[in-house]
């Protein structure tokens, strides 16, 4: 019996969830929410109490592991490895571009020729990644410029299903194709939790110490002024 624990605060939507052997339990989510701390260990006990466990019969944490927040990531992350390590479980990092597709991947699977996941970055850049119709990556997930990212419809022509932020601009951008869109920034539990068993029983787990977010994107802090 496979318990997994399922953990999305990579942005304003957050997800918390568990499943058993692939079937979704229970998920709570928490719309235009930017305080995850405040709340994420009290939606953990009360996934867990609605399935009737508790922490240590988990089997495994997943992670939505970005690219999103810089804040929100961090929080899921320590969350994920507290849990992980005080229970000496196993820790999934799967890509919210990946997850943003799997829905449409397992309802139309045989309709399409690919399926790419898209989030906004800034004004025309995005994150950006593409797999086949059998889930595998054609085009890793990485930041792209606009042009970047015409560049890379032009090399992958097929029957393309898009799910994330869809803006005009992507719209006209992929219309050259026979192009189905999913105009949904929201990770769905069950889809997750079928993805997430499949990837534990292939024991794909990521190494505890070294796990950091996906940020696809160079972080820019500012430093601090100093006093003359």
């Amino acid at each position: 019996m496979a318990y997994i624990l399922h953990i999305d605060t990579a942005t304003d939507n957050s997800l918390v969830a568990l499943s058993r052997n692939g079937q979704l339990l229970s998920a709570i989510e928490n719309n235009g929410q930017r305080n995850h701390a405040s709340f994420i260990n009290n939606h953990i006990d009360e996934v867990l109490k609605a399935a009737g466990i508790g922490l240590p019969q988990l089997s495994a944490i997943a992670l939505c592991g970005g690219p999103g927040s810089y804040t929100g990531l961090r929080i899921g992350l320590a969350t994920a490895k507290g849990i992980c390590y005080a229970l000496h479980i196993p820790l999934m990092m799967h890509s919210r571009l990946l997850l943003l597709v799997l829905k449409e991947f397992y309802n139309n699977s045989s309709e399409y020729e690919f399926f790419g996941g898209i989030l906004i970055a800034r004004e025309k850049e995005y994150f950006f990644s593409l797999y086949n119709n059998k889930l595998e990556p054609v085009v890793a997930p990485a930041h792209f410029t606009e042009d970047e990212l015409t560049n890379v419809k032009q090399k992958h022509i097929g029957k393309i299903l898009l799910a994330g932020d869809i803006t005009d601009v992507i719209n006209n951008l992929f219309q050259s194709g026979v192009t189905g869109f999913y105009n949904k920034n929201v990770v769905d539990a069950k889809a997750w939790a079928s993805y997430a068993f499949q990837q534990f029983n292939c024991n794909s787990f990521v190494n505890l110490p070294t796990a950091e977010p996906y940020y696809l994107k160079q972080v820019y802090t500012h430093n601090s002024k100093k006093n003359n």
